[in-house]
């Protein structure tokens, strides 16, 4: 049904509180705005490495997690959004991105490279920090149910659980039109 893998981040253009004077500001060549560049699989941690030494600024979301093989077990860090980094930089400046091999595309809104609130690039931040869910009790939750978000950097926000494991939720947040894994804190267990 939902897929961590196909993310449809354009969705987290919404409606700007005052329309107009932020479409200005952002129309403005020295605006600084966080844009969502899709690159190839499995090379985001390469392209945001490349962008920082070529200046720019980025962001590439990491989540560590432990993986099983056959013979062992590994902690391995993964991008949160596969075949996606963030880079803040002005309008005349766009074009820059494209010096770094692996970059594919800007994602596209409306026409136009989707623009990505500092306020969402922020959420996203504290959330990794937090790296825990509070109040929630596993035992009943169930794939389909609705919540909402009681605390945390996604307090208030309502959310579709997509599955239910033993350490890990997959919600997806409707308002941000994304998938996300989140851990569950060693409390709930």
């Amino acid at each position: 049904m939902f897929s961590s893998r196909r993310l449809r981040l354009p969705a987290l253009q919404s409606a700007y509180p005052y329309g107009d004077q932020i479409e200005k500001l952002q129309n403005e060549k020295n605006f600084m705005n966080w844009y969502a560049l899709y690159t190839k699989p499995r090379w985001e941690k390469k392209v945001a490495k490349e962008l920082e030494e070529n200046g720019i600024e980025c962001y590439c979301p990491t989540v560590t997690e432990v993986r099983q093989w056959s013979d062992r077990k590994k902690k391995v860090t993964t991008p949160l959004f596969k075949s996606y980094v963030f880079v803040r930089l002005t309008e005349k400046e766009r074009a820059r991105v494209f010096e770094v091999p692996g970059v594919v595309q800007y994602i596209f809104w409306l026409g136009k490279p989707a623009i990505i609130r500092d306020v969402e690039i922020e959420t996203i931040k504290r959330w990794l920090e937090d790296d825990r869910v509070e109040d929630v009790e596993i035992g009943h939750l169930t794939p389909g149910d609705k919540i909402t978000i009681s605390s945390g950097s996604f307090k208030g926000q309502e959310a579709i659980i997509d599955k239910v494991g033993r350490k890990r939720l997959r919600l997806v947040l409707k308002s941000l039109e994304c998938v996300v894994s989140v851990k569950v804190s060693e409390a709930l267990e």
